[in-house]
């Protein structure tokens, strides 16, 4: 795919997020791979405004092949989960409200399954320890987070969610943020009752026998 329609996509995924509010501002960021480089939004940028011009393509290693701006400051981050996951082709942090007034509760180290459709994120999803941002530290935790996971929450911080495409890592995003004002809405009510782990695996048989998801022609 060539830098430019790279730059694009990614952009237009920033201000796809924006619209949906869960990027305020200059709050999150996005990236995309293309082989051995990462196309990714700039610093300081007003995502719902993000444009072309605002992504820079870096290397694996960080270095700026084109741009006009510096990237994000959580660049390492986002390096991080390429350098480990070798199928993601795509990262999104986010500052959207439910999942980050998840990642703000204490004592809340994971967002328990309680709907199956977040079997789709790996299970639980992980809060990582709070570290400062753009701090190889937090990349370090989030990296944690993410072992056999698709999204995390960072703690008094925000989420990331990846994917194998753009369009992946942000129906994950949306999901985790469903999911987080799901549990949110629950526990306002009463104790939430989570999916056992025979539950689960229940779930992802059925979902496997019915091929959940897939659109199929009807040979009736």
């Amino acid at each position: 795919m060539s830098d430019h329609l790279n730059a694009e996509n990614v952009a237009r995924t920033a201000r796809r997020l924006a619209a949906e509010g869960m990027l305020i501002g200059t709050a999150g960021n996005v990236s995309v791979r293309d082989d051995d480089h990462v196309f990714v939004t700039a610093t300081g940028v007003t995502l719902a405004d993000c444009s072309a011009d605002d992504i820079v393509k870096v290397t694996l290693d960080g270095e700026i092949r084109s741009g006009r701006m510096v990237p994000t400051s959580e660049l390492s981050l986002h390096l991080g989960v390429y350098a480990r996951v070798h199928d993601v082709r795509a990262v999104v942090h986010t500052h959207a409200p439910f999942a980050t007034a998840l990642a703000c509760v204490a004592g809340l180290d994971t967002l328990p399954v309680l709907h199956y459709q977040q079997l789709s994120l790996g299970g639980e999803v992980r809060v990582a320890p709070f570290a400062p941002f753009g701090s190889p530290q937090l990349a370090e935790f989030v990296d944690v987070a993410l072992a056999d996971r698709r999204a995390a929450l960072m703690a008094n911080h925000g989420s990331v969610t990846v994917g194998t495409d753009l369009e992946d890592a942000f129906d994950k995003a949306v999901l985790l943020e469903w999911l987080a004002g799901l549990y949110l809405h629950a526990r306002s009510v009463g104790p939430v009752r989570p999916l056992t782990p025979q539950q689960q695996q229940d779930t992802i048989i059925q979902a496997i026998n019915l091929q959940y998801g897939q659109t199929r022609e009807n040979h009736s």
